[in-house]
């Protein structure tokens, strides 16, 4: 039996995972894929089911902007002011878009008057970032961009090409067969997992930290399950953190991702695909409160490529297993079950 195999069976039987899956992809092809539990509490988990993975979205935010770049509407080193000329209010104004994708730009939160908007409001949550002051000088320092990724993201690639980040996205998504999306269609409803706490103070503990109470707190309600399970927000583009994946899904795209002939060099060009997946800013995160690498979406180290997000979720590329692998669960907690699942898979 695959370790993988039986990680995901232990983490169902104790009951630390009430529904989710894991995938590798090596060399094109699926090696592993295993899914226990259930997408809403009676439903069986399987292969196409997808779930909210919050900041596992944000490489495919930045991948979708980068195409753009490719096409030659924008420039990474381009100022962010001079496609969105409100952007340059309160010391902002040499902000480019290579600080924006690699967490540098100094909006890692939105204003506290967000508190107060709907999550849906983008026109709004987009004003009070063009508004907003940095918290350092664009360039001098990292934080991850928890909620803001998205929306600056999306509203940097409307005012080049005209284009909604979530379309432009989904377009690209299914061209390459990655079972991955920022907007869930209408047609998909049906087998997005609910997602349900099961850590009592997973959400308290981010509202009371300094860091992350303001980076995932405004504007209010996501990490409500009421609200992440609602088909509001399922429709809704929220592209820093409303990535609805399978973990087949991630596998496939990480799979892809680092060969120099693969899609997604192939979709972006090798300068900026060494750019996507190269060190891009590195320093004391601000909001993770660690020493971080970022590129131009992803976290990087000597072991792996990819991103987790707050629930749980992540995906990765492995330097030394040489596979993608993506694991996701509709379960909100700590990282406790995607370690589990990394340590089958990479652990020496």
């Amino acid at each position: 039996m695959h370790p993988l195999v039986s990680v995901l069976d232990d983490l169902e039987a104790s009951g630390r995972e009430p529904g989710g899956a894991a995938c590798v992809v090596r060399d094109g092809e699926i090696e592993v894929e295993h899914h226990v539990g259930t997408r809403d509490g009676t439903a069986p988990w399987d292969a196409e089911t997808i779930v909210m993975s919050y900041s596992v979205a944000k490489p495919f935010a930045a991948l979708t902007v980068l195409t753009a770049v490719a096409d030659g509407a924008l420039g990474l080193d381009q100022r962010v002011a001079e496609l969105w000329p409100a952007y340059a209010a309160a010391g902002k104004e040499a902000t480019t878009v290579r600080h924006v994708l690699s967490h540098a730009a100094g909006l890692a939160f939105f204003p506290e008057a967000a508190a107060d908007v709907e999550y849906d409001d983008r026109d709004a949550l987009v004003a009070m970032l063009a508004a907003a002051a940095p918290a350092h000088e664009p360039g001098a320092g990292v934080a991850e961009h928890a909620l803001t990724y998205g929306h600056l993201c999306d509203e940097i690639l409307r005012r080049a090409t005209g284009e909604d980040l979530a379309d432009r996205f989904a377009a690209i998504a299914a061209a390459h067969g990655w079972d991955l999306h920022l907007r869930v269609a209408p047609a998909d409803l049906g087998r997005v997992a609910d997602v349900t706490i099961i850590d009592p103070g997973w959400s308290a503990r981010y509202d009371d930290d300094p860091r992350w109470g303001p980076a995932l707190g405004r504007p209010g309600g996501l990490r409500d399950p009421e609200v992440l399970n609602s088909v509001r927000f399922r429709t809704t583009s929220f592209p820093a953190v409303a990535m609805h994946a399978s973990a087949r899904g991630l596998a496939r795209f990480y799979g892809d991702l680092m060969a120099t002939d693969g899609p997604v060099a192939t979709l972006l060009g090798p300068d900026l695909h060494a750019a996507y997946v190269g060190p891009a800013a590195t320093g004391h995160d601000g909001v993770l409160d660690r020493e971080v690498t970022w590129t131009l979406g992803f976290q990087v180290d000597d072991e792996d490529i990819g991103m987790g997000g707050a629930g749980g979720c992540s995906a990765w590329w492995s330097f030394r297993g040489r596979h993608g692998a993506g694991f996701v669960s509709r379960g909100l907690g700590g990282h406790d079950r995607s370690e589990a699942v990394w340590e089958a898979l990479e652990g020496r």
